[in-house]
């Protein structure tokens, strides 16, 4: 399959752009900058070879069947419409877009034109989760009542390119961060999001950018009433490692027992229950990432968290984040 990249200049994309290099299944046969500067930055410190220096014109003479995409957050949907009439399938790191207006344009080209959308969510083929869920599944801690979980980051000033802060270029912190969380929530249980109960978005740490709502706390429900409260704020203290200790922290309460368990640290999965605390090392997943997810799509395939999880999940976290815009 052959794909083009617009937005490098992002650490989530270069690591897609490494993925499909390195799999024998895809070729990359376009890559767009529309910025002078950073397509120079590109091709001297990333060895990319940018071919060109305008969206429309890729999209009229490239050569490719995917779009990947990765530059700031509120020209995504613009763009992921553009090669969806196309009839480009598109993959995007996270989120797809910030204004469901934009969501239902892409869910209308995808089933109209019968097109893919992968959307970059990986903590669901990291080895803690597949584990925790196949715990679930297994009725280790039986039916899940109550879920807490932390995906704190730092603000990490200076290093976060400048549209992080404006409204109309990053789009809300909870449809940043959150769709992480409300995706691993759902692989885990194996339970939908059914009610989005409530949602506060602020600006609690970052003094330098007051505008800036750093602060995202949320709360909902799954389909057999567990309940689930999220934090995903930019509140990481600036001393820590962006996404360390504190990021991707979680707390699965079933009727039966506790799992608990911290994705970036080297520490096992705890459970709690009726016999005491056991600890386990997950073995190695065997998950789909999502590129292998979106490859089987397009040729054909189905897969449950494919383009309609994308495309759900993504439409979730939009409603919380309006939801908090709005309070």
């Amino acid at each position: 399959m052959k794909a083009a990249f617009i937005g490098l200049n992002n650490g989530h994309l270069e690591h897609l752009y490494r993925m499909m290099e390195a799999s024998p299944g895809w070729e990359i046969t376009a890559i767009c900058e529309e910025n002078p500067e950073i397509a120079e930055r590109l091709v001297k410190e990333k060895n990319f070879a940018v071919t060109y220096n305008n969206f429309e014109k890729m999209l009229e003479e490239a050569d490719f069947e995917v779009l990947a995409i990765g530059e700031y957050f509120g020209i995504r949907g613009s763009r992921e419409i553009a090669a969806m009439k196309k009839g480009k399938h598109i993959i995007s790191d996270k989120p797809l877009c910030i204004k469901i207006e934009e969501l239902d344009e892409i869910q209308r080209l995808a089933e109209e034109k019968n097109l893919k959308v992968g959307l970059m969510l990986d903590l669901r083929h990291r080895p803690k989760f597949t584990a925790v869920r196949d715990m679930i599944q297994a009725g280790r801690i039986g039916d899940v009542q109550m879920i807490q979980f932390g995906g704190q980051h730092g603000l990490s000033y200076g290093i976060r390119p400048d549209w992080y802060y404006d409204k109309e270029k990053h789009g809300g912190t909870i449809n940043d961060l959150g769709v992480h969380g409300l995706d691993a929530v759902e692989f885990m249980t194996g339970k939908k999001i059914k009610d989005l109960a409530a949602a506060r978005t602020w600006n609690a740490f970052a003094d330098k950018e007051p505008q800036f709502h750093d602060g995202a706390n949320f709360m909902f429900t799954l389909e057999n009433g567990c309940n689930v409260m999220g934090d995903v704020s930019y509140s990481v203290p600036a001393g820590f490692k962006n996404g360390s200790f504190f990021g991707w922290r979680f707390t699965l309460w079933g009727k039966t027992g506790v799992i608990e368990f911290n994705y970036n640290l080297e520490t096992p999965i705890r459970i709690y229950d009726n016999n005491g605390v056991e600890e386990f090392i997950p073995e190695r997943s065997t998950e789909l990432d999502y590129l292998e997810i979106l490859g089987k799509e397009i040729s054909g395939g189905t897969h449950p968290y494919g383009t309609e999880q994308a495309l759900n999940i993504t439409r979730k976290s939009l409603e919380l984040q309006r939801k908090a815009d709005l309070a």
